[in-house]
């Protein structure tokens, strides 16, 4: 699995940047990207993918254990889409 502290070191192992450098970069790039699909907007990322927020409408559930049903509000949803690149990368 890849978290922060590895992101951070092989960034730095290929751009040259210390390891500071790329840990500031790597926030400030994932603050750009909350704060702009907070704000709904699309955020495109060629060769990556997309992510945007999609509506949900409000739907009917059912408690599996009682079959009780029950009224799941609408809300909103974080999707990301990924690009035709990533997506190749994936299956070979």
């Amino acid at each position: 699995m890849v978290n922060k502290h590895l992101m951070v070191k092989t960034l730095a192992a290929k751009t040259g940047m210390t390891e500071k450098v790329c840990a500031r970069m790597l926030g400030a790039v994932a603050e750009v990207l909350r704060e702009a699909v907070a704000r709904g907007e699309h955020v495109r990322l060629p060769g990556f993918g997309v992510f945007f927020v999609r509506e949900r409408a409000a739907r009917r559930g059912r408690n599996p254990q009682t079959g009780e049903e029950f009224e799941i509000p609408a809300g909103k949803a974080i999707v990301f889409r990924p690009g035709g690149e990533l997506r190749r990368a994936v299956a070979e």
